[in-house]
């Protein structure tokens, strides 16, 4: 996994992980790969969440999928 937007996880590893996900239930889910991938890229670099990179998506998003998955 490379340094910012471009590390998304590859293809393979979301097929791997993608039963685990929450299913949708009314609204229409943000992209379960890039959220993941703002995550893992937020923690390892120990950022705060307001910090992390706007490519991942909303910081709240990233921080509050963090705490239900």
């Amino acid at each position: 996994m490379g340094d910012g937007p471009a590390a998304w996880l590859s293809a393979e590893q979301v097929a791997r992980i993608c039963p685990l996900f929450p299913k949708e239930r009314g609204c229409k889910r943000v992209d379960d790969r890039k959220v993941l991938s703002g995550i893992i890229h937020a923690l390892q670099k120990g950022l705060r969440w307001v910090d992390a990179l706007a490519a991942y998506g909303p910081h709240k998003t990233l921080y509050s999928c963090c705490r239900r998955w």
